[in-house]
């Protein structure tokens, strides 16, 4: 319990740490330091110390450790940087008064006006003077004869003996100062990245694998007993070792999952679902998650039928922790989270009619209320959901910047986008503070992909009477070693079956390729590795529609480039050699676990359908001869389709018609020019069927949304393409050229970003050109 420090008091304790017979006459020695005066305000405080467990500072000795711990906790004083306090540099006058404003609690104000009457008052950093305005108001700093406060003079002892006995005398301290700090681990978009192994490359990869988040996740919890460890969804699908659970190696009823083994391992105490949770169906994801012995929580996903909640909303959490005086309490941490309503597009052959998706803001500022009234000291937001906008729309997919400013979110654990935060996020979105990896003041992390990172979030409770309040917050995500080291053998002996068994799956041959296949130019020019995609479709739908109705009319088939540089990553690129075709390498060409599906549509939506895709280009300026960029990086690779049985040209010099997200913004734009079918204008009243995946389907592109009729198939675009590849045996990797960019002025100086190992596979005479580095690793190329 505080006690109010006695100015006797006070003198025998600057006596002690040898501050009240200091020899006046040298004045170096005079001269207190920040270490020194931060430990004499503590001990005149009289707040209970905690061990300075917490302290990170590389230049603080122990026995100040407990000191400076307590300071920051109470918000009087911060580092110089993250990893230096510099105790032993000299305080300033200004920066003394400054940490025992801080200190008293006072609901006066104070004018900066009362500043004035220093003449120096202007040496006063702009943002201390509200402090100095409060010091000066509650009589601490009263200034010298000569109308002047020297701000920027050091600090005596003699000054701080003064300094003290004044705010001693306004000091009012709370009922308790104890505090607990808390830390929030999280992970998140795992995607059966369990091992550090790429099952496309077969091969090691060492910049992926929760077998090595889970080192980082071990560390910080080392450093931090009172931890907590939430996934953020997107941990069953992804991988062949996804694939190869659900459709080879099929899970048994009581057998867990290899994603629920691992995370249970580490002792995760909850986790959401994302949106790819969803792709195998219902009864696939229960049996799933009915095995982990943690909670699995969702606040927007309810029955159709009885309206009722789907999953467990949220949890409360009881965590035993040691606050800051050593004594083990328990604090209530409230957990709960949401998932993009789109699930309903994107799996809707798996959810139609079973399920419904409340907007993602609606349902966090329904259960946190709830979460309050049950008690909860810290409430965190699982939100399997991108940063967005500011601006709230009914039902939106990425909301997560606005549960920043939902009252009661302490703390958010973020993904979806695949992104890392703290990092660079759009410029509109004000609030962010990337230094403290916060947004609107709420800790925010979002931890890569595929255990790319860990997200840490440090909270700092403050006990007030019976109750704990977060009083401060940060969040810092730790990236994983570049290098085998920091595998984690536990877990890795865990999924070992699992692990060798998908090996073996994606190591079976189905044929043979007569070249090279990849996706280097796959962007910027007709290429072979989506073209083996839509001719197995096109095989595929043929046999389907036969003896339907459909069977007179033409198939068309639309593929997209999914490994073409994606999210900034210049090694995620489809590369498959010369030789035997194995699983690995449908894999390889096919990223997802998406099924089969036609769309009934005219030739006036697959022109719609092509200016959508066409949004993957900037608009050139056919005037200029600086070097302008071709890619549009805001527009997903996966979003630009081609669609073959059909000619076309793209003339980027014309504006897009729609943006990223398919609302129009220039209604009177071309960019597709010369479409045609059997080598004539397509009849934009023509009826079409169009080979594609269930995602596009059920998705809202301009063309697709006009579809007359859409069916979903049970087959897995992969397994369509591994099919084609046995039939056919020999498959010769080449184009069919069905599309080229309109001719572009001969002045101009376009140019691409692609992997730097495209370099080697640039055919001679190619238009292609390569110019030397690109920006994060890429090299960059010029089209002519």
């Amino acid at each position: 319990m505080w006690k109010k420090v006695s100015a006797s008091a006070l003198a025998l304790s600057l006596a002690v740490t040898g501050f009240a017979n200091v020899d006046q006459t040298n004045a170096a020695a005079n001269e207190v330091t920040r270490g020194e005066y931060v430990k004499a305000v503590i001990d005149a405080m009289g707040v209970k110390l905690g061990t300075g467990a917490t302290i990170k500072f590389e230049d603080v000795p122990d026995s100040l450790k407990p000191y400076i711990e307590k300071a920051i906790e109470l918000k009087l004083v911060s580092g110089k940087t993250e990893t230096q306090f510099a105790p032993n540099e000299k305080i300033t006058r200004e920066e003394a008064v400054v940490i025992v404003a801080n200190a008293v609690q006072s609901n006066e104000t104070f004018s900066e006006d009362v500043l004035n009457q220093f003449k120096d008052n202007q040496e006063i950093k702009e943002e201390n003077r509200d402090e100095m305005a409060k010091a000066v108001g509650l009589g601490i700093l009263t200034g010298y004869e000569d109308k002047t406060i020297k701000p920027t003079n050091v600090l005596s002892y003699k000054h701080l003996d003064k300094i003290l006995e004044r705010f001693l005398e306004d000091y009012k301290p709370a009922e308790s100062n104890t505090t607990v700090s808390l830390r929030i681990l999280g992970t998140s978009d795992i995607h059966t990245n369990i091992m550090n192994y790429d099952y496309y490359k077969d091969t090691e990869s060492n910049s992926l694998g929760l077998v090595k988040t889970a080192t980082l996740i071990k560390q910080a919890q080392k450093e931090n007993s009172n931890s907590l460890l939430f996934d953020n969804g997107d941990a069953i699908q992804g991988t062949p070792l996804g694939s190869y659970k659900q459709a080879i190696d099929v899970l048994e009823d009581g057998e867990e999952h290899p994603s629920i083994t691992a995370m249970e391992l580490l002792g995760y105490d909850a986790a959401t679902l994302g949106n790819h949770e969803f792709n195998y169906g219902l009864d696939y994801l229960d049996e799933v998650v009915d095995d982990a012995d943690f909670p699995y929580v969702n606040a927007n996903i309810r029955d159709a039928n009885t309206k009722d909640y789907k999953y467990t909303p949220y949890v409360l959490i009881d965590k035993e922790v040691v606050d800051s005086t050593g004594k083990t309490t328990t604090i209530k941490v409230g957990v709960t989270g949401i998932v993009p309503p789109q699930i309903l597009n994107w799996d809707k052959s798996n959810l139609f009619g079973k399920v419904t998706v409340d907007d993602s803001v609606d349902a966090v500022e329904k259960v946190v209320p709830e979460m309050q009234q049950a008690g909860a000291d810290v409430i965190v937001v699982l939100s399997h959901s991108g940063f967005g906008d500011a601006t709230h729309e009914a039902g939106e997919e990425d909301v997560t910047y606005l549960l920043t400013k939902v009252e009661g979110v302490d703390a958010i654990i973020t993904g979806h986008a695949h992104g890392v935060f703290p990092g660079e996020v759009d410029a509109s979105l004000t609030g962010v503070d990337v230094e403290k990896g916060t947004m609107n003041g709420v800790p925010v992390v979002m931890p890569g992909k595929y255990g790319s990172h860990l997200g840490v979030i440090d909270l700092t409770l403050e006990q007030q009477g019976e109750d704990w309040e977060v009083v401060a917050g940060t969040g810092e995500v730790r990236e994983i070693a570049e290098d085998a080291s920091d595998v984690d053998a536990t877990i890795a002996a865990a999924v070992k079956e699992a692990h060798e068994g998908t090996i073996e799956y994606v190591r079976e041959a189905v044929g043979e390729t007569t070249a090279d296949i990849h996706s280097y130019f796959s962007q910027v020019q007709d290429d072979p590795s989506i073209q083996i995609v839509t001719d197995a479709q096109k095989a595929y739908v043929q046999g389907k529609i036969k003896g339907t109705e459909f069977e007179s009319l033409p198939v068309l088939s639309a593929g997209a480039p999914f490994k073409a540089g994606t999210r900034s990553d210049p090694e995620y690129y489809t590369f498959v050699p010369k030789g035997q075709l194995a699983i690995k390498n449908v894999a390889d060409l096919y990223l997802y676990d998406n099924t089969l599906a036609i769309l009934k549509v005219t030739g006036a939506d697959v022109k719609e359908w092509l200016e959508m895709s066409a949004g993957q280009f900037n608009q050139i300026d056919g005037n200029s001869t600086a070097e302008q960029q071709l890619i549009n990086s805001d527009f997903r690779s996966y979003n630009y389709d081609v669609i073959d049985g059909v000619t076309y040209e793209i003339d980027v010099t014309q504006p897009a018609k729609y943006d990223a997200s398919g609302n129009v913004v220039n209604e009177d734009a071309e960019r597709i020019v010369n479409l045609q079918f059997n080598g004539e204008p397509i009849d934009l009243e023509q009826e079409f069927i169009v080979a594609t995946n269930n995602y596009r389907a059920n998705g809202t592109f301009p063309g697709v949304r006009n579809a007359t009729y859409v069916e979903i198939y049970p087959d897995e675009n992969r397994q369509a393409i591994i099919d084609y590849i046995i039939e056919n045996k020999t498959i010769d990797p080449s184009a069919d050229g069905n599309w080229k960019f309109a001719e572009l002025p001969a002045n101009v100086n376009v140019v691409f970003e692609s992997s730097k190992k495209a370099v080697e596979v640039i055919p001679e005479g190619s238009n292609i050109e390569y110019v030397g580095d690109g920006t994060d690793g890429f090299g960059k190329y010029s089209l002519k």
